[in-house]
């Protein structure tokens, strides 16, 4: 059976990384509110709050002057369903990749139910997101360009994206109620890698020839791939509770 379904704009979070350019803040609040988005979080803003980006946002004061300014990527990840990091840069390990159309799709997808909230991440001007960063991701957006000058501005890729979730939510799409099901969180997904790791030290699992730092990247893109419900984390979590109870750091 298949019903209309009427998509929110209030789950999806655009969150900016150690962005060193104040007006490429308002610019993305700008670019924001004509898409209908409104959550914006900054991490580590360099000079900000500013008058340039209060210029550069046009008139989306509200978009500014409600964005939520963390510490932490981890902070501004809390209570997220599904996290997305934008990145144009190959990397040596595979994360799960698509391209903005697809990935629009997917946050269509997950929106659809009512409280599960998506993370877009942008990173820094210069060097985009960091590996470590990619690590809290589900799935790498990459947005198509032109291989021999692909250069775009971090406000320009948030307009791309919000374009684009905009122009999918205005053709009314449909969706199978039997596809949709109830993602685990991040903070869910992050205590369970948490657990994880400290029963692979319970039993001595990691050494030189597997370091913990790269085993846990490849779990992590392991259990991406698969998507894991939030039934099915708390099943992983009670057979790592029967190996070791977890310890909260």
């Amino acid at each position: 059976m298949k019903k209309e379904i009427d998509y929110t704009f209030d789950n999806v979070r655009v969150v900016m990384v150690n962005t060193t350019e104040p007006g490429n803040i308002g610019a993305a609040a700008r670019a924001m509110k004509n898409m209908s988005l409104s959550h914006l979080y900054l991490v580590n803003p360099k000079g900000y709050p500013s008058a340039t980006a209060t210029a550069r946002a046009s008139g989306a004061d509200d978009v500014l002057s409600n964005a939520v300014v963390c510490e932490s990527l981890e902070e501004a990840l809390q209570g997220v369903h599904l996290v997305i990091g934008a990145s144009a840069r190959q990397r040596n390990i595979k994360w799960r990749q698509m391209d903005v159309v697809d990935a629009c799709s997917e946050i269509q997808k997950t929106t659809t139910l009512e409280s599960q909230k998506v993370a877009v991440i942008f990173g820094t001007e210069k060097s985009g997101m960091t590996n470590e960063e990619l690590d809290l991701c589900q799935i790498l957006m990459t947005i198509p360009g032109n291989r021999d000058y692909f250069s775009l501005n971090v406000a320009s890729a948030i307009q791309v994206f919000a374009y684009q979730y905009f122009i999918l939510n205005g053709q009314g799409s449909f969706l199978n109620e039997s596809c949709l099901f109830k993602k685990a969180s991040f903070d869910e997904l992050e205590s369970f890698y948490t657990h994880f790791v400290q029963v692979l030290e319970h039993i001595e699992y990691f050494e030189d020839k597997r370091p913990k730092v790269l085993l846990m990247r490849r779990l992590r893109r392991f259990f991406t791939r698969a998507e894991p419900e939030k039934e099915e984390v708390a099943i992983f979590r009670g057979i790592l509770r029967n190996i070791k109870p977890f310890k909260k750091p």
